[in-house]
């Protein structure tokens, strides 16, 4: 029932692991090296080096530049830094500093004024909190508080040593993890975001396949009621690639390897949108042929000529959604010219299928008008995806994300220029000289 998509070996498959991003044949490795090396790319390896190795500068820097013996809180400082992007290793270290430094002040504030005691105790921990609070430090809420206990916590005669010397440390431990990610730049994440995308869309078109193969004949709504369970966890597929590509995102801030980071991220952000509203739609749509099943128990959901152009429908769907995503997740501009003419391709058939599709629903409405709106809503469903596909669709969407980027900007650049001392323009003498 499920024809076969048209021809598509001109254009690569983004999930197929024998080929690069630029659409190149890969050399067969041994297993052991192939996975070696796509985990030497995976966030969660580049992290632990680089945090190993810069908690290791940091110790050596803080047993260098302060009196401490045993300088723990530099390297821990470095741990809680060292982010895998650059713009987030900074924000965190300013907060961290920042929560250090408050729950210091705070403990010599409270030693001055009463000692340590289970009421004083409770009083320092409540004040520490509000102040991290007020001081904004989000994660680092409970630092406060922490340094606070450990200042107050040594004789009063040394609270002001010990303040001074654990406010170093934290100094010593952010400016290690910030140099290591200024002089050891983080990789760009755009190409691991590039490939949830990819995987997000290929489970969407296993999906859309699923669902159309099940049209061939009666189906029990067990299964139906499966195909719509499925639909629903790619709530959670959608959250993840989310936050792959929020990491990306950070990744293209205060990169000196990014000339275009604003356009790469844009057509990542727009294209995850289009796919997540594919997912909410394929999920209505799930819902629709689960409803049609609990009425049709003995009977097939559609007649042999329904589900024959159901099935070029979809067929045409599975081909669009795979040129979409090469579309927006490709580096190559030839391989994205491609993806973009099959696009249109794929587009202008699942319309023309459509159409003899809503004849042949109209027909059966007219014989049996007893489920006339869940064969409607299919149709919405279906028109739905084709104009979230669309190029045009595409095209627009970018452009609104691009002009709300420069609207965000704008009054930054003037806070940023009002704030600079104006110096104004080089007298005539100095241009003539």
């Amino acid at each position: 029932m499920f024809p076969a998509a048209t021809d598509l070996t001109d254009l690569t498959d983004p999930t197929d692991p024998s080929t690069d991003r630029e659409g190149q044949r890969v050399p067969d490795l041994p297993q052991s090296f192939a996975d070696l090396a796509r985990r030497r790319h995976d966030p969660a390896v580049v992290q632990t080096v680089r945090s190993t190795a810069a908690a290791v500068l940091s110790y050596l820097a803080a047993l260098w530049l302060s009196d401490a013996k045993v300088p723990l809180l530099a390297p821990l400082t470095t741990l809680l830094v060292v982010q895998v992007t650059l713009y987030a290793t900074l924000t965190r270290g300013i907060r961290r500093v920042n929560a250090v430094v408050a729950g210091v002040l705070v403990a010599v504030g409270f030693s001055s004024l009463v000692g340590l005691s289970w009421w004083s105790l409770g009083v320092l921990i409540l004040a520490s909190l509000s102040v991290g609070h007020l001081v904004r430090v989000k994660e680092f809420v409970p630092e406060v508080a922490i340094s606070a206990m450990l200042v107050l916590g040594v004789s009063v005669t040394r609270v002001a040593d010990t303040a001074l010397d654990r406010v170093l440390e934290t100094v010593i431990g952010a400016v290690v993890g910030l140099l290591f990610n200024v002089f050891f730049v983080p990789p760009v994440w755009t190409e691991s975001a590039g490939e949830s995308i990819e995987d997000l869309g290929a489970r969407l078109r296993h999906l859309l396949r699923l669902i159309g193969e099940e049209l061939d004949s009666h189906r029990p709504v067990e299964d139906a009621a499966g195909r719509l369970a499925e639909a629903r966890r790619l709530d959670h597929d959608v959250t993840e690639v989310d936050a792959a590509l929020v990491q990306a995102e950070e990744s293209l801030k205060l990169n000196p390897r990014v000339k275009e980071g604003l356009l790469s991220r844009v057509v990542l952000r727009t294209g995850l949108d289009t796919l997540e509203i594919c997912a909410v739609v394929l999920r209505v749509m799930a819902r629709t042929f689960t409803d049609l099943a609990r009425t049709h128990k003995t009977q097939r959901l559609v007649t042999e000529e329904e589900s024959a152009v159901l099935g070029e429908v979809y067929s045409h769907l599975d081909g669009a959604m795979r040129a979409f995503t090469v579309l927006v997740t490709t580096d190559v501009s030839s391989q994205a010219d491609t993806a973009e003419a099959r696009l249109v391709e794929e587009l202008s058939g699942a319309h023309l299928a459509r159409d003899r599709l809503a004849l042949l629903l109209l027909e059966r409405v007219r014989r049996d008008p007893e489920q006339w709106q869940l064969r409607g809503a299919l149709l919405a469903q279906i028109d739905r995806i084709l104009d979230e596909l669309s190029v045009e669709n595409r095209s627009q969407r970018l452009a609104e994300e691009l002009d709300r980027y420069t609207r965000e900007q704008s009054p930054r650049l003037a806070r940023i220029a009002q704030a600079i001392p104006f110096r104004g323009r080089p007298s005539r003498r100095r241009r003539e000289s």
